[in-house]
């Protein structure tokens, strides 16, 4: 297969079985996590395998023809060999790597990739086993993270979930190398992503814990651990050994930051010569060798002689010697970008170090044992280099698992930390950073102003849809009458396919009649509302698309546009985000949700304020949902003082839930799906607004009393604002003198009266009207009187509109409808008349969004009608655009 072809095709498995086919879908993430663990521990023990024997073969040359000859030789080849390599295949393996997992994690475009780890795992076989005094183990981290990327890469993703595995990969990488499953999660936490989000955490975990496990499968199968690290004797701790253990820590402190000054220091002078990289790390490599040479011959094998530090062999003249080459050859190695780590020189360093004062304390007061010196010694240091003291803890008791240790380690850590800031400020890895030019804000990596915002705030929530069962010829003519390339094929509300320009393109002598089920595509890439923007500009980049569906389950909310984006970062660059979704200055809190199936293809809002006409109120909700088979969202806000935080003020909810219980009975009664909330928030409105918006909401029905007489207000001042600002479709009631026995059995004819203005919320008020009608449950029929209220100064009206309007509706509801034409002068006395004279029980004014909002705000004329209009009036409004 090639390469480039590979995420083509695995998306295309993915989306044939709907596995991941929006962009924050993270069912399986943690499957990808194991696998990401798995792949990390088969990379370390290659690693391992690798260097073990190389440097087998080198130390047995250097044994057979003569150390000064074969050591630097040697050094001098491999160390050019793996330079070469690197240079030509990937720049970007070089180093410990842990920089560039730190810049990659930072949303820097670092390279993180197959051939990455591959190089790197050439590379630093050939640099360690040519001798180099480096570790392992950062270069599994990164080995780790580019493997990491690289299955992220091959399915669908986004930048936040593949950042994730990013960092999963590096603890996975880290618990392989040390066989520290803990420590590893806590280094990418503390020193490289500093997230502590769900995910981050589940998947680091899984996929640290998976690389342990592996790893000791691989190399025992009785999974013990096998390093001598773990088995040093007689770890104790007394008050006594309290000033060691401080002084332990101040000589790593110092020691540790003049080894991060030193190493920087030589990077510097290494790039003031601009060689090439083969012969920085061939020429490091046979500086160490001739050093390695005249030393005693048990520094020709490098874990030979970790081994021999960290188990106390050697007196203390030799245990110093060591110390001081080590410490001054990894600076030599380090500085020159060769692909090895400081992980292992660190603890050997450290280790070496609470040898000697292990000895100092012994010598001084004939206590003391040199094993804990030598741990506690270990983790300060480590401390002292990476700028990472919990870890550093963690770290260094995983490896030895004797709870003994944990106070020396804590004790020597703090104070190593301490004293290291104060010498040099900062880790070593953020210097490196800095000389390259990167600077992160940590404050800034978790989120970018993409990332704040979500789908549902962006996207076009009217969104141009085609049903599955049209035919090829009413498509083209749909696409030829709209302005957009594209549209989301819908069934009973459910998005099941999409159909766009290129797939018309793409038929060839296909019938007019075929179905669009045939030709469409099927389960299109989609994207969740909370989806971050970046997200959606990920999926958008990926697969070449020009728009994405938002959907909530399987059910269309919106369409977002490449268009879209480009004007939120415009208007964000301009200082301008008013084109955003208006964000909730106060924000609710919901303190209480019940939620129903998504069996709906829309979504009813109804507030509920009275309790007493809670029931009258769900029954028009029900009429309506019932007609085009909707869901039901019931609302009840409690308000809470500006001065109070939603979140944290207590509140009772006792009889709001009694309340929203009987909602969800009715519900079941009428077989709806019935969704309740309460929610706790400064102002009722917004509430209302919230919920609109986070729950999608097609439709709202709300009912408005005479009881409120705020000046300054039309209705009342929650109703005015929704009324200015609610997007969704607003069915407005105003119950009738008979609230109690709305919308029950009547003992005469129920009579309806509907004016018409040719607007189109007049045929929307029509549209609703069969639903309703059925709340009567009388044996006869309704009548409806259908008017329209023409000026007396016009001479010759047109009333054919009416008289078809009315025909159509008769023929659709089979039941009387009356048209009436009415002249006068005022539109409101005429409905107000017509109501009065024929006892109409309902009047429904589907009012144009002109006259709704410049009347409202002018003349009152649907307040006028409510007022003086007895029987129940209903007020439609559509949708406003956004």
């Amino acid at each position: 297969m090639q390469p480039h072809l590979m995420p083509q095709r695995l998306y295309q498995w993915f989306k044939s079985r709907n596995f991941a086919l929006n962009a924050t879908d993270t069912r399986y993430a943690l499957v990808e996590a194991s696998l990401i663990g798995v792949l990390s521990a088969i990379a370390a023990l290659i690693l391992k395998q690798g260097v073990g024997w190389l440097g087998g073969w080198r130390v047995a040359l250097a044994n057979e023809f003569g150390g000064i000859v074969v050591l630097p030789l040697g050094g001098l080849i491999l160390g050019y060999l793996a330079g070469w390599i690197i240079e030509t295949l990937s720049p970007t393996a070089t180093g410990g790597g842990i920089t560039q997992v730190k810049a990659a994690l930072a949303r820097y475009p670092v390279p993180l990739s197959l051939r990455v780890a591959i190089v790197k795992l050439i590379g630093t076989i050939l640099v360690l086993g040519g001798g180099l005094t480096l570790g392992r183990r950062a270069p599994t981290v990164h080995i780790g993270a580019a493997l990491a990327a690289q299955l992220s890469s091959w399915v669908p993703t986004s930048p936040e979930h593949r950042r994730q595995m990013i960092a999963a990969g590096a603890a996975a990488g880290l618990a392989a190398g040390f066989t520290t499953p803990i420590a590893g999660v806590l280094f990418v936490i503390e020193e490289l992503m500093r997230d502590v989000s769900g995910l981050t955490l589940e998947t680091a975990i899984v996929a640290s814990f998976t690389g342990a496990v592996v790893s000791l499968i691989l190399q025992s199968s009785t999974l013990n651990l096998p390093s001598s690290l773990l088995e040093l004797p007689d770890i104790t701790f007394s008050a006594l050994d309290i000033p060691f253990y401080l002084l332990l820590g101040i000589l790593a402190g110092v020691l540790g930051a003049l080894f991060n000054r030193g190493l920087l220091l030589s990077v510097k002078i290494q790039h003031q010569f601009n060689l090439p990289l083969s012969w920085r790390i061939g020429l490091m490599g046979m500086v160490s060798g001739i050093i390695i040479a005249v030393l005693p011959p048990f520094f020709r094998d490098n874990a030979g002689l970790r081994i021999i530090l960290v188990t106390g062999e050697l007196d203390w003249s030799r245990i110093l010697l060591a110390f001081v080459a080590h410490f001054f050859l990894t600076i030599l190695a380090y500085s020159a970008n060769t692909p090895g780590g400081l992980f292992g020189p660190a603890l050997v360093l450290g280790s070496a170090l609470g040898y000697l004062v292990g000895d100092f304390e012994q010598f001084l007061t004939g206590t003391g044992t040199q094993s804990s010196y030598a741990l506690a010694g270990m983790g300060a240091f480590f401390t002292a280099v990476v700028r990472v003291p919990v870890t550093a803890i963690v770290f260094v008791f995983e490896l030895n698992t004797d709870f003994n240790i944990v106070l020396p380690l804590m004790v020597t850590c703090a104070v190593s930390y301490i004293v290291a800031e104060s010498v040099s400020r900062g880790s070593l890895y953020e210097h490196m950073l800095h000389a390259r030019g990167i600077y992160i804000n940590e404050a800034a990596t978790g989120q970018d102003f993409l990332s704040k915002l979500t789908a549902s705030q962006v996207m076009e929530s009217h969104v141009e849809t085609l049903s599955s069962d049209l035919s090829l010829d009413e498509v083209l003519q749909a696409m030829s009458n709209s302005t957009h390339r594209g549209f989301p094929v819908v069934e009973q509300g459910q998005l099941v396919g999409i159909v766009t320009q290129t797939d018309l393109a793409k038929l060839k002598k296909v019938p007019g009649y075929t179905p669009l089920s045939e030709f469409m595509t099927r389960r299109p890439i989609t994207v969740q509302a909370e989806s971050s923007l970046s997200d959606v500009l990920y999926l958008l980049n990926r697969y070449q698309l020009s728009r994405l569906p938002v959907t909530e389950g399987h059910k269309l909310v919106g369409i977002i546009t490449r268009t879209d984006i480009i004007r939120i970062e415009a208007n964000q660059l301009q200082g301008d985000d008013t084109t955003i979704n208006e964000v909730v200055p106060d924000p609710s809190y919901i303190a209480y949700q019940t939620r129903a199936p998504l069996a709906g293809e829309g979504r009813i809002l109804l507030p509920l304020v009275n309790p007493d006409t809670a029931t009258s109120l769900f029954k028009i909700s029900a009429a309506i949902a019932q007609k085009q088979n909707q869901e039901i969202e019931c609302l009840q806000v409690i308000t809470v003082p500006k001065h109070s935080d939603p979140a944290q003020t207590p509140v009772i909810t006792q009889h709001s839930r009694q309340l929203l219980q009987r909602t969800e009975r009715l519900g079941r009664q009428y077989h709806l799906p019935v969704h309740t909330q309460i929610r706790i928030a400064h102002d009722r409105a917004q509430a209302i607004l919230d919920t609109i918006r986070e729950r999608h909401i097609d439709l709202m029905v709300l009912q408005w009393t005479d009881d409120n007489h705020s000046p300054g207000t039309i209705f009342d001042p929650v109703i005015d604002v929704l009324i200015r600002k609610a997007t969704c479709e607003l069915v407005l009631v105003k119950l009738g003198q008979e609230k109690e026995a709305y919308p029950q059995t009547l003992d005469k004819d129920a009579t309806w009266l509907l004016p018409i203005a040719g607007g189109p919320n007049a045929k929307r008020a029509m549209e609703l009207l069969p639903g309703l009608i059925k709340l009567y449950t009388r044996p006869r029929s309704p009548i409806i009187w259908l008017c329209q209220v023409f000026s007396p100064h016009k001479a010759t009206p047109n009333y054919q509109s009416l008289e078809v309007a009315a025909k159509r509706l008769k023929e659709e509801l089979e039941r009387p409808v009356i048209p009436l034409p009415v002249r006068s002068q005022s539109v409101a006395d005429a409905i107000i008349h017509l109501a009065e004279a024929e006892t109409c029980d309902v009047v429904m004014l589907g009012v144009s969004r002109e006259g709704l909002l410049v009347q409202v705000m002018q003349g009152n004329l649907p307040k006028m009608i409510a007022q003086q209009v007895k029987s129940t009036v209903i007020l439609v409004r559509g949708k406003l655009d956004n």
